[in-house]
């Protein structure tokens, strides 16, 4: 039962340790983070405070032609809406050039919010946790260590009744294509599985990034849930094209996981973004 699942990524004192390297990175993917860090100077110069990967390709997980390039650029001050632009311009540019990665996912951030106290749980602890420096300033200095306890569950993933209305309109308003589909449900199953995980991490007593992995520390303590969740990491991976898993999401998985999150860890506090 729940004590037979495998514990990792804390260190001796139970903090979360950082995931993801440099060093990790496999060798078909490194022309292409090279590129993205050259043009990433280029772009944001004097501007540009901090960049990191983050995602499968630091942990060393990617595969050719089905992961994606994951940044984080964070500007010395809050980013326009040129640098939003220059952010989607430069991933469709890598995407394009790159047939190693399946698309580019770019968060961009200015660096007073990553550091503010109201982020403190939630963006702070992503990039201090989950990001690895490519550029720039580490922010992780000057953020505190982490345990997976019942406050980052909350702050990290405690918002999903507030997300699921979105997620039935970009359902309803997605192109009606195969590859549309495809990339909600691959976003929203990663979604689920994560919040699923994060549920049960302060019982788990530990952290993981692996889809497989969190299905199953979470399947330990909702066994009638668990092949909902097994599913949905699968199709984080290699997800479907058809519309029934999206509604299965926001109408059964979704609404279940954000009463019993509520119920369990609180809701999560309220942004300025909100």
């Amino acid at each position: 039962m729940a004590g037979t699942v495998p514990h990792r990524g804390l260190d001796a004192q139970g903090y979360i340790e950082r995931e993801g390297s440099l060093g990790r990175i496999p060798h078909a993917f490194r022309p292409v983070v090279a590129a993205a860090r050259d043009r990433l100077i280029d772009l944001y110069g004097g501007r540009l405070n901090s960049a990191y990967l983050y995602g499968s390709i630091p942990r060393g997980t990617a595969r050719v032609g089905r992961s994606d390039l994951d940044l984080l650029v964070v500007t010395r001050r809050e980013p326009t809406e040129e640098d939003r632009s220059g952010a989607r311009n430069l991933g469709e540019a890598l995407d394009k050039e790159f047939p190693e990665i399946d698309g580019v996912g770019t968060l961009l951030y200015g660096r007073a919010r990553l550091l503010s106290d109201s982020e403190t749980y939630d963006l702070g602890w992503f990039v201090a946790c989950l990001c690895t420096p490519l550029l720039g300033e580490d922010l992780a200095e000057d953020l505190p260590r982490y345990r997976p306890d019942a406050r980052l569950a909350r702050e990290t993933n405690g918002d999903l009744a507030r997300l699921l209305p979105r997620w039935r309109e970009r359902i309803a308003t997605a192109e009606d294509t195969d590859e549309a589909r495809h990339h909600l449900v691959r976003f929203m199953s990663r979604h689920l599985v994560r919040t699923g995980f994060t549920l049960v991490m302060p019982r788990w007593s530990g952290w993981t990034s692996d889809l497989r992995e969190m299905a199953e520390a979470f399947a330990a303590y909702y066994p009638e849930r668990a092949e909902a969740l097994r599913e949905a990491a699968e199709f984080g991976y290699d997800p479907p094209g058809g519309t029934s898993v999206l509604r299965s999401y926001v109408d059964d998985l979704g609404p279940w996981l954000a009463e019993e999150y509520a119920r369990v860890h609180g809701v999560k506090a309220s942004r300025p973004a909100d």
